[in-house]
């Protein structure tokens, strides 16, 4: 592979990333870049690989989802390289968060999943952000993997509300 094609994915992810005022997973990003056929699975993979080595970007990992970030890094490098994007592209991705934009961020602004912590014990952890801050994060035990699905996915209908409630309460 070109590393001039290499590049190009780069400041694709990047100026992503920079639209989305916060954090994408990868499978948001790879849904655009594959739906568009820039590339293929694996170059992107090498791609998101680069960036995080060179510390352009951060990846969290969330329960089966992984979160990318732009570092400052990530910024100062797309506004030296960022013009090697082709306008048409960069309409495209414009276009794609314009369409997409609310459905994006509500998939990244609420977390929810749980991990096996020991014999009949889970923890879930739920979290709520708003512009890449996060405004609230809850820890909840549970004692079936059952009973820590429902908590996510309580969580993911029932967010605002939780949120007003714990608000009301402490003010």
């Amino acid at each position: 592979m070109s590393s001039q094609y290499l590049t190009l994915y780069k400041m694709i992810v990047l100026y992503m990333l920079r639209k989305s005022d916060g954090r994408l997973s990868k499978a948001q990003i790879y849904d655009f870049i594959l739906e568009k056929e820039y590339t293929n699975f694996l170059t992107l993979q090498e791609v998101f690989g680069e960036l995080a080595e060179s510390e352009l970007i951060t990846e969290n990992i969330e329960g089966s989802r992984t979160f990318l970030k732009l570092t400052d890094a990530g910024s100062e490098t797309l506004d030296f390289f960022g013009n090697r994007i082709n306008p048409s592209i960069r309409e495209q991705i414009d276009t794609f968060f314009r369409e997409n934009g609310l459905k994006m961020r509500d998939e990244t602004s609420i977390g929810a999943y749980y991990k096996k912590t020991g014999e009949n014990e889970y923890m879930t952890y739920l979290s709520a952000a708003e512009f890449g801050e996060i405004l609230v994060e809850l820890h909840v035990p549970a004692i079936t993997e059952d009973m820590a699905e429902t908590i996510c996915e309580n969580w993911k209908k029932k967010n605002q509300n939780i949120y007003r409630t714990i608000m009301t309460e402490l003010m």
